[in-house]
């Protein structure tokens, strides 16, 4: 949801309370003390309150397969990643908590919280019914998925081509689970190693869009292009519970281009296709 909004240039405000909507659910948005939860609900709340729509590029067909293919990661792909979070590698996500500060919770409640929620996990699993096949058959499954994904995305910048969907927010919040959040886990060595076009894809868009966001434990540097290698930083980590492009980025240039990174990783190899933000490029060229 929060990829969405920065995709869509929205500025947004982060509560970090824990309440549920009315129907028990997470996420869940209000804007002139409306309220609306569920993801696809809110997107089409948005889109006819302020006019937003990512997908207008995309053919009727288009838009049939991007429907498709979102249901079957948030429906299907969702909960084989679940499994490996909560109930597969619950020890590391334990131990992930721990090192993200945990805030006030104490290391045995933040033990008792990821075994009530390994407990919830299972059972939802369960009335899903894709808890009641083996370990080994729902690895399968996220597999199948994984290598869909990946299919469909083949060398192209974006899921449906050139331009921005909003399948590529739901793409990338779930594949970004498996590239940073489940380490040594079968997903990870997946989508880093025979499909590294979906971990190129996931890079492309953290850095489009989370320039702010820097993962200690992956292998990429940040850094401004004035820096030597002896002084290369890492980009401070930012406020995370307001966003808004306007304010928190300056002297931007292309529409929605919000990196002030290099485009290229530290070997100095593109982590992008060849005409990346081109077009956007030339339009903001005609209009000065």
């Amino acid at each position: 949801m929060e990829t969405y909004l920065r995709m869509a240039d929205l500025p947004y405000q982060n509560y970090f309370g824990g309440k549920l909507s009315a129907q028990g659910k997470m996420p869940w948005i209000e804007y002139n003390h409306e309220k609306v939860s569920g993801t696809e609900f809110i997107i089409d709340f948005l889109e006819e309150k302020l006019g937003v729509n990512l997908n207008k590029n995309l053919g009727p067909h288009e838009r049939a397969i991007s429907r498709a293919v979102t249901k079957m990661v948030e429906e299907h792909f969702y909960w084989t990643l679940a499994y490996c979070q909560w109930v597969d590698n619950l020890n590391e996500t334990r131990k992930m908590l721990s090192l993200s500060g945990g805030g006030p919770f104490s290391n045995l409640l933040r033990w008792v919280v990821c075994h009530i929620t390994k407990g919830i996990v299972k059972r939802e699993m369960h009335g899903h019914g894709i808890g009641r096949f083996s370990e080994e058959e729902i690895y399968m499954l996220m597999e199948k998925d994984m290598r869909s994904l990946a299919g469909l995305l083949g060398d192209k910048k974006y899921i449906m081509g050139p331009k921005l969907s909003t399948l590529d927010a739901t793409v990338f919040g779930h594949l970004a689970q498996a590239m940073w959040t489940l380490p040594g886990t079968r997903p990870e060595r997946l989508i880093k190693g025979e499909l590294i076009n979906l971990a190129m894809y996931c890079e492309r868009i953290r850095r489009k869009f989370w320039p702010e966001w820097h993962h200690d434990d992956d292998n990429t540097i940040y850094e401004s292009e004035e820096s030597s290698d002896g002084s290369k930083t890492h980009t401070p980590l930012l406020d995370f519970s307001f966003y808004s492009r306007t304010e928190t980025f300056e002297d931007e240039g292309a529409e929605n281009s919000f990196s002030r990174t290099p485009d290229t990783d530290f070997t100095g190899h593109s982590l992008f296709d060849s005409d990346v933000d081109m077009d956007d490029y030339t339009d903001h060229e005609q209009c000065k």
